[in-house]
């Protein structure tokens, strides 16, 4: 079998604060293999998104090994972090994290002027994307100007520009309404259905059913780690994506 895309072997995370020291992830050994759909659960304080962060080179584990794509991340300063992350994560976040005084060509672009791409490449690149998430038509307009579906799929659109090894979802439909959500899971399904891998944290039980495995913490702890069995997946006559389907190419 080939190697895990992601190889996490007895993580752990601790915060000091005064006396009193808080074990956010006490032991987490975890595997994730590329074109996984995953969903991350667990109540407030489970360790979810303390794990979700260490997945997502945001921080460091206090203890344990962290191989992403062959690379050890586990103790490297924030600068290799920075540039691990860009190069090998797509985030896509709750409050879609866009600037809100540029366009969403130059949002979805923004990844590639740390990657040093040209101007005429990162904008022939972050209009594809766009056009991708069926937003060919909204490339000029502000995040004020979109609705929180379209915001999001700005946001799905600059997670993908880079062609990362992994999608971390962190809550992506909080923000929005049942309908919307919908689209956007359509979306993470048709982006994972053509080989990329996906994370996806939530707290929503109807969410996590899109994923095809889910993993279940809490105190700090996996409990539970299990294939879906039951897997959700939207109707294509559901989504509003204008384009996606055919001419969705494979981002990898």
């Amino acid at each position: 079998m080939e190697k895990a895309l992601i190889q996490i072997s007895d993580i752990g995370r601790k915060y000091v604060i005064g006396s009193e020291v808080i074990h956010a992830i006490k032991s987490v050994t975890l595997d994730i293999h590329k074109g996984e759909f995953v969903a991350l659960m667990g109540p407030s304080g489970s360790g979810k998104s303390t794990l979700m962060n260490i997945l997502g080179c945001l921080d460091t584990p206090s203890k344990g090994t962290y191989i992403l794509n062959g690379i050890n991340v586990s103790h490297m300063t924030d600068n290799e972090l920075a540039e691990v992350r860009n190069k090998e994560i797509g985030f896509v976040f709750q409050t879609f994290n866009l600037l809100p005084r540029s366009t969403s060509l130059d949002n979805v672009a923004l990844p590639l002027i740390y990657a040093g791409a040209s101007k005429k490449e990162r904008d022939e690149r972050a209009q594809k994307a766009l056009e991708n998430v069926g937003l060919g038509n909204r490339v000029t307009h502000k995040p004020n100007e979109l609705s929180g579906g379209q915001r999001q799929r700005v946001a799905v659109a600059r997670a993908l520009i880079n062609n990362p090894s992994i999608i971390l979802a962190d809550e992506p439909t909080g923000n929005l309404d049942t309908k919307t959500s919908i689209e956007i899971m359509g979306l993470l399904e048709e982006i994972h259905s053509k080989g990329n891998t996906i994370i996806l944290v939530t707290h929503e039980e109807d969410i996590a059913q899109h994923a095809h495995r889910i993993v279940r913490m809490r105190d700090g702890l996996v409990e539970k780690d299990y294939k879906n069995e039951d897997v959700k997946t939207v109707s294509p006559r559901l989504l509003n994506l204008e384009k996606i389907g055919s001419d969705f190419e494979k981002i990898v």
